[in-house]
């Protein structure tokens, strides 16, 4: 079967314990854009929208939409015995190297790189968007900045 980014936000909670729901999809899309990078693969289907806050995959969304804080258990639907060792250890490294910031640094930090700019097209700050950030455009440019560089 195959994983979702609800299975990856699960693995995450098991790793953080409690975090923010900003940290909690900024960690989903650095997960995925690492694997990309190093793989040329997908770690998960769903894609990323740019988002005022940064990347923001709205499936994963739905299920905490209202929180601020999201502790492990209260993803329903994630399973997170579908990720291989692989793939888990690319989520390690990802939460290793990024789980001392917070969420809005981590949004910060997208919001210094091309992949969520270029999906943003010229928007200002303020204005919503739901415009997607491909795989394409994430693999191409954390391959030439790596994530955990």
């Amino acid at each position: 079967m195959a994983q979702t980014v609800i299975d990856v936000a699960t693995y995450i909670l098991e790793r953080t314990d409690t975090i923010t729901t900003m940290k909690l999809q900024k960690l989903a899309f650095y997960s995925q854009a690492q694997h990309l990078a190093q793989y040329g693969v997908q770690l998960f289907p769903e894609d990323f929208q740019a988002w005022r806050g940064g990347p923001v995959a709205p499936e994963l969304y739905a299920l905490h939409r209202g929180k601020f804080l999201i502790r492990p258990g209260e993803l329903e639907g994630g399973d997170s015995s579908t990720l291989t060792d692989h793939e888990r250890s690319v989520i390690d490294n990802v939460c290793a190297a990024m789980g001392h910031a917070t969420g809005a640094e981590l949004s910060e930090r997208t919001h210094r790189e091309s992949p969520w700019l270029d999906a943003r097209d010229g928007r200002k700050p303020s204005e919503p968007s739901d415009t997607v950030i491909t795989q394409d455009a994430m693999r191409r440019y954390y391959q030439e900045h790596p994530v955990l560089g």
